[in-house]
């Protein structure tokens, strides 16, 4: 009787494919938080705080242009107080942080001030540079 033959094993190794997928994640995610800073803005400068910001903000920047965004959507400043007072009535303790361009005329911010003081907001900050 003869034995049994023994035909080609076919097998993959799996091991480089996966150390290629780990590489992709890493430049993917390296990129991603990059394209991510949000609307562009030079913001005043400031002495030297430490402060922790909750994850779960609204964000309203105002460009070197008087564009008003709201968390880097566009705005006009007549919605965003509609837009503050939704999401203050999904979170009662939202804060909101304003971030303005430092070439503004001073009129332009205090309107943008007057629109988030009206919702009422309780948790208002204004975002300046570290010198």
């Amino acid at each position: 009787m003869k034995a049994p033959s023994k035909g080609v094993i076919a097998e993959i190794n799996i091991t480089p494919l996966l150390d290629l997928a780990w590489v992709l994640l890493v430049i993917f995610i390296l990129t991603t938080t990059a394209l991510v800073q949000g609307i562009e803005v030079k913001l005043p400068e400031t002495a030297d705080h430490k402060e922790e910001v909750e994850t779960e903000v609204a964000t309203v920047s105002v460009d070197k242009a008087g564009r008003i965004f709201l968390n880097d959507e566009p705005i006009e400043l007549a919605q965003l107080e509609e837009k503050l007072r939704l999401f203050k009535t999904a979170n009662p303790s939202l804060p909101v942080i304003l971030r303005a361009d430092r070439s503004l005329v001073y009129d332009e911010v205090v309107k943008v001030l007057d629109a988030i003081k009206s919702v009422p907001v309780e948790n208002l900050a204004l975002a300046t540079e570290v010198k």
